[in-house]
């Protein structure tokens, strides 16, 4: 019976996919095999000695001590994509907010004060200060193109704009799932010199804080509209500010609000409605959910944010061992010559490694004694060990 903790409301229809005869989930449990959570920090938690896995039901990992995971030789899982469909809509629908001044406008007609005669004449009057622009033949710039990031380019192109992309890091795969018709930007500069709207799609670390500073926001196009469904930090918001009261930006729609921007006119912010949907906490609780079993019961992992991608068969009848280590020469000979002694036939291996860790998968013939086990998780450099 594996222990499940789960740290915030998890969507049913994920928690559906552990089976209540092989799991215990509950928001207070000790001893735990995996935590799963949304938003809650981690960092100042204790980590229980027996945590396995961490499933986080988003993108972004920031609420987790992820070198400490690593550290222990725990996997953090999360769920790229499965809220993308959510923030696409957002983002898009941001857009037409700014350009419309819809938000202004809306405000302006809901404090009009009379009978309906007076309220037409003030409407007819007033429309003009609210006129705005059109998508089509406008160049939004997507800077990161994951899953949101791709999805919002190849949307933006169905709306008649012309799209520009920066990301170094993109994927032979992700760009399978990308428009040809996006055009690649080698710089972020040059996506920012060239787009009338900008979008970020990136997580927040060193290389993303502050992305959009004054200095580059100086060499962007007069009446650009900022996005930022991302994360809070990538854009400096002061700059920002003062950019739009210069009538350099247009406007600038955020999901993360602050002082500094409220009250503005030509700011919207919004309460982190992103990933708020029913589907996209659906879909991102069904995803880390069946992440974290593969993990637990066959040691595979996808989707980790720490860990190396491993997938490896179960053969019928073997019996599998999974090891987490720090990746330095000379581990899988180890690993092996431990299991030699033992008399263990190895069936499969698969070694994968990501930076500075590795992970192992072996297949043996007979049951692994504990006593082999020790003398593994003895090896210099062995982070976890276990028997699945």
């Amino acid at each position: 019976m594996y222990k499940v903790l789960t740290l915030n409301n998890i969507s049913v229809a994920g928690l559906e996919r552990l089976p209540r005869e092989g799991y215990e989930i509950a928001s207070e449990i000790g001893h735990p095999d995996a935590i799963l959570l949304r938003s809650f920090k981690m960092h100042d938690m204790e980590i229980p000695e027996t945590l396995k896995a961490v499933g986080r039901a988003g993108a972004g990992v920031n609420n987790i001590p992820v070198e400490k995971m690593t550290e222990k030789g725990v996997p953090v899982f999360n769920a790229p994509g499965a809220n993308a469909n959510a923030v696409k809509e957002l983002v898009i629908a941001g857009m037409l907010l700014a350009c419309r001044n819809i938000c202004q406008a809306w405000d302006f007609t809901r404090n009009i004060q009379a009978d309906d005669a007076k309220m037409n004449k003030e409407v007819e009057a007033g429309k003009k200060m609210f006129a705005g622009f059109e998508l089509p033949g406008r160049t939004l710039g997507v800077v990161g193109l994951g899953a949101i990031g791709r999805n919002v380019a190849n949307a933006a192109l169905g709306l008649g704009m012309k799209v520009i992309g920066f990301d170094p890091g993109i994927t032979v795969e992700g760009a399978w799932h990308l428009s040809s018709d996006v055009q690649k930007a080698a710089t972020v500069d040059e996506l920012f010199a060239k787009a009338d709207f900008v979008t970020f799609h990136v997580p927040l670390i060193d290389a993303t804080a502050n992305m959009l500073n004054a200095e580059r926001l100086a060499n962007m196009k007069d009446g650009a509209v900022i996005l930022n469904f991302a994360r809070n930090g990538i854009i400096d918001d002061e700059a920002v500010l003062a950019a739009i009261d210069k009538g350099k930006v247009y406007a600038y729609v955020t999901d993360f609000p602050s002082n500094l921007l409220q009250g503005h006119d030509k700011v919207i912010t919004l309460p982190h409605l992103g990933a708020s949907t029913g589907e996209a906490e659906d879909n991102c609780a069904v995803m880390v959910a069946e992440q974290v079993r593969d993990y637990l019961e066959n040691g595979n992992i996808r989707n980790s944010v720490n860990f190396p991608e491993v997938y490896m068969p179960r053969e019928e009848g073997a019996y599998r061992l999974a090891v987490a280590n720090s990746n330095v020469p000379n581990m899988l000979g180890q690993i092996s010559t431990d299991l030699a002694d033992a008399g263990l036939n190895i069936i499969d291996m698969l070694n994968k490694s990501r930076g500075e860790v590795a992970y192992t998968l072996v297949d043996v013939d007979q049951a692994i004694p504990e006593k082999v086990v020790d003398e593994i998780r003895g090896i210099q450099g062995v982070l976890k060990v276990r028997t699945i």
